[in-house]
C-alpha cells in the first residue's frame, strides 16, 4: 500500500503529484514488461521447441525479481483450440489492473491535463475489460491483439493507452520539476515561503541524526493557492502521515497514526510546544492498513509574528524523529518495566534529545538481556523483568541512562562492543547501589504505620458510625502487607540475600496482623450488649496503641538509616540506628507494663460483664502482641544491617 493514499485521505492531494509521477513511471516499466512477457508466452505456445530466453535482468530492473509467477508465465504457456492458456493469468490480470490505475492517476486525477476525461474513459474501459477476462481460462487471439498491438489504425489497445499515458506523464514531470531546498523537495513555492521551509528543515536536521540509518523524514513542499503545504514521510506505515498547512500566521497540522499510544505521545510533544489539538474518532479507510482503524487529529498554532511562525515549524520538525519506530521501542521496553514506565522513559529521552533508535540499533531488548546475563545469574534469570530485581525506580533510571549511552556513543560512531561494555558497567553500578529490599521493607512498615494510626484514632475518637469501613480499610492494608511478604519469599527462592528480608518481614507481618485484629476487636466492643468500654480502660488501651505507633515510627526511621549503611559506616548513622533499636526495646517493655495496668482496670470495672471483660482483655493482649513482634522485627533489621556492613552479628 502506498503512503500517498493516506495523504490523499487527509485532503492534501496537491502534494502528491511528484510521488504520483514517480510511481506512474515505475508502473509504466512494469506494464510494458507484462505485455512483453505475454507476447513471449504466445510465441512459446506456438513454438514450444524455441528457447524462452532469460528475463531475470528485465524483471530485476522493473522490481519484479520476487514475483515468482512472472518466471512461469512464459515457460508454462500453451495453446488450447486457439486460446492462449497462461498458468498465472489471474495474477497477470490483477497486475495489469493495478498498474494501469497507478499510471493513469496523475493524468486523470491530478487536475493538470486538459483531456483528462478522455483518458479516464479509456482507463475505465480497459479496467472493465480486464475484469471480465477473469472468467476465462486464457486469452483469445482477439483479446491478445487488443492488449498488445501498437497500430492506431487498428483501433485503441491497452498498449496504446500505456504509450499515450507515458507521453502525458513525461510532460507532467517537466512541469512539476522539483528543487532541493535544504533537503526538502519543493515546487511551485513563492519567495516568502523559502524562510518557512528553511525553518522546518532546520528543526528536522537538528534531530534527524537520532534516527541513524532508519528510513523516513523525507519532506515535500508545495503551494496550493493561499496555503503552503508540507508533507513529511514519517516511516513505512500506510496511515502514519503528517501534513502541515501554513496560511498567513496559522499552522495547521494533520496527523494520522495506527497506534493510539503513539498518537497521544506525539500529541503531548506538540502540546508542550503550544499547539492545540482536535482529535476525531478512529477512522477506517478500506484501502489503508487492511481496513484497520487509525486516529486522525489536527493541531493548530496561531503565531503572533513571523518569528513565532518559523519557530512553530521548527518545533514540529524537531519532534518528528521521536515517533519513528516509537511503538517498537515501547513494546521492547515493556519487557522490563510497565507500559506506563515505558512511555515515561520514551518521553524523558525525547525531552532530552536522546531518542530511542540508538538503543534499538544497539540490540534493544537483547542488549539488556545480554547485560543482565553477563552481570550475574545469581541476580537475574533470563526473561525476567528488570523492575522485579531493581524495583520500578531503579529499572527506569537504568534504562534511561542506557538509552542515553546508546544514542551518544553510536552518534560518535563508537563500536558496539563499547556500548555493551558501558551497559555492563552501568548495570553493575546500579546493582551495587540498589536498595530494592529496603524499598519493600519501607512499604511494609508504611502499612503497619497506617494500621497503628487508624487504631489510635478509633480508640480516641470512635468510629463515628463507620465501623464497617474501618474494618475493611484495615483488612485491605493487612492484605497488601501480606503480598509484600509473598513477593520477598519468591525472590528469596533465587536470590539468597533476600532470605534475611523474609525473616524480617515474617515478624513485621505479625505486627500488621495484630494491629488489624485489634481494630476489628475494638469494633466488637461498640455493639450490643457491651456498647463501649469504661474510660479508664480506654485510656490505658490508648496508651498501648500510642506507644506501639511511636515504635513503628522508629522502625520506619531505622529502615531508612539501614538502607544507607555500608562497609565504610559512619559512626553518627550507626549510633542513631542503635539508639532507635534501643527505643523500640524500651517501648516493648513499656507495653508489658501497660498491659498489666490494663488488666487491672478491666478486672476492676468489668468483672460483672464477662463478654466485655473477655473482649477488652483480648484487645489489650493483641495490641501488646504487636509490640512484641516489633522487637523481633528490630532484631531482624539489626541482623540485616550487620550483614550489609560486613560486621559479625
Amino acid at each position: 500500500m502506498l503512503k500517498d493514499k493516506a495523504v490523499a485521505s487527509l485532503g492534501q492531494q496537491t502534494l502528491l503529484m511528484p510521488a504520483w509521477i514517480t510511481a506512474a513511471l515505475a508502473a509504466n516499466d512494469r506494464l510494458k514488461l507484462y505485455l512483453s512477457l505475454t507476447q513471449a508466452a504466445a510465441q512459446h505456445a506456438h513454438k514450444p521447441e524455441d528457447s524462452i530466453g532469460n528475463w531475470s535482468q528485465e524483471l530485476a530492473r522493473a522490481g519484479l525479481r520476487d514475483a515468482g509467477w512472472t518466471q512461469d508465465l512464459v515457460r508454462h504457456a500453451y495453446n488450447d483450440e486457439g486460446m492462449l492458456v497462461l498458468s498465472h493469468m489471474p495474477q497477470l490480470l490483477q497486475a495489469l489492473c493495478e498498474d494501469l490505475q497507478i499510471m493513469a492517476r496523475p493524468v486523470v486525477d491530478g487536475g493538470m491535463v486538459k483531456d483528462a476525461s478522455g483518458f479516464e474513459q479509456r482507463r475505465n474501459h480497459w479496467l472493465e475489460l480486464l475484469q471480465s477476462m477473469h472468467d476465462h481460462e486464457g486469452l483469445t487471439q482477439e483479446a491478445l491483439t487488443a492488449l498488445t498491438h501498437g497500430e492506431r489504425k487498428a483501433g485503441d489497445s491497452f498498449h496504446l493507452l500505456v504509450m499515450d499515458l507515458h507521453k502525458q506523464i513525461n510532460a507532467l514531470a517537466s512541469s512539476v520539476a522539483t528543487e532541493n531546498l535544504d533537503g526538502a523537495h519543493v515546487w511551485n513555492i513563492q519567495k516568502d515561503d523559502r524562510a518557512l521551509v528553511r525553518a522546518f528543515m532546520r528543526g528536522l536536521h537538528r534531530t534527524a541524526p537520532l534516527k541513524f540509518n532508519h528510513p523516513g523524514l523525507d519532506t515535500a513542499v508545495t503551494r496550493d493557492g493561499k496555503r503552503l503545504l508540507i508533507q513529511n514521510d514519517i516511516g513505512t506505515n500506510d496511515a502514519h502521515v503528517l501534513v502541515i498547512e501554513v496560511e498567513e500566521q496559522t499552522i495547521r497540522l494533520t496527523y494520522s497514526d495506527l497506534h493510539p499510544p503513539r498518537f497521544k505521545f506525539f500529541q503531548s510533544l506538540l502540546e508542550n510546544a503550544g499547539f492545540v489539538w482536535k482529535v476525531s474518532e478512529p477512522v477506517i479507510s478500506r484501502d489503508l492498513n487492511e481496513g484497520k482503524p487509525y486516529t486522525v487529529g489536527i493541531a493548530t498554532l496561531q503565531a503572533a509574528d513571523q518569528t513565532a511562525l518559523e519557530q512553530g515549524l521548527e518545533d514540529i520538525a524537531s519532534r518528528i524523529v521521536f515517533v519513528i519506530d516509537w511503538n517498537r521501542a515501547r513494546k521492547r521496553l515493556q519487557m522490563f518495566v510497565s507500559k506506563a514506565q515505558a512511555i515515561s522513559i520514551l518521553e524523558h529521552t525525547s525531552e532530552h534529545r536522546w531518542g530511542h533508535m540508538g538503543w534499538l540499533l544497539a540490540g534493544g531488548e537483547n542488549l539488556v538481556y545480554d547485560t543482565m546475563e553477563a552481570v550475574g545469574s545469581d541476580t537475574f534469570r533470563i526473561g525476567e523483568r528488570l523492575d522485579a530485581v531493581l524495583g520500578e525506580t531503579g529499572a527506569r533510571a537504568f534504562l534511561i541512562e542506557l538509552l542515553r549511552n546508546c544514542s551518544e556513543l553510536l552518534q560518535q560512531q563508537q563500536p558496539l562492543t563499547l556500548v555493551q561494555d558501558k551497559a555492563r558497567l552501568l548495570l553493575g553500578r546500579v546493582l551495587q547501589q540498589r536498595h530494592v529490599e529496603f524499598d519493600l521493607l519501607a512499604e511494609h512498615a508504611a502499612f503497619c504505620h497506617a494500621l497503628a494510626q487508624t487504631l489510635c484514632d478509633v480508640l480516641t475518637q470512635g468510629c463515628n458510625g463507620h465501623c464497617d469501613q474501618v474494618v475493611q480499610r484495615a483488612k485491605n492494608w493487612e492484605h497488601r502487607a501480606d503480598h509484600l511478604l509473598a513477593t520477598a519469599r519468591q525472590r528469596a527462592e533465587r536470590q539468597p540475600h533476600w532470605r534475611a528480608v523474609v525473616d524480617l518481614l515474617v515478624q513485621a507481618d505479625n505486627v500488621a496482623d495484630a494491629l488489624e485484629e485489634s481494630a476489628f476487636i475494638y469494633t466488637l466492643t461498640l455493639v450490643e450488649p457491651i456498647n463501649g468500654l469504661p474510660p479508664s480502660v480506654m485510656e490505658v488501651l490508648g496508651k498501648l496503641a500510642d506507644t506501639t505507633l511511636v515504635a513503628i515510627q522508629d522502625l520506619v526511621k531505622a529502615i531508612e538509616i539501614a538502607r544507607l549503611l555500608d562497609a565504610g559506616i559512619d559512626t553518627t548513622d550507626s549510633d542513631a540506628f542503635l539508639q532507635i533499636l534501643w527505643r523500640m526495646l524500651r517501648a516493648e517493655r513499656l507495653c508489658d507494663d501497660l498491659l498489666r495496668t490494663a488488666r487491672q482496670h478491666i478486672v476492676q470495672t468489668l468483672h460483672a460483664q464477662p463478654a466485655a471483660m473477655l473482649l477488652a482483655t483480648e484487645l489489650a493482649t493483641t495490641i501488646e502482641g504487636a509490640s512484641d513482634a516489633l522487637v523481633a522485627t528490630g532484631y531482624a533489621l539489626r541482623q540485616m544491617a550487620f550483614l550489609k556492613t560486613g560486621v559479625p552479628a
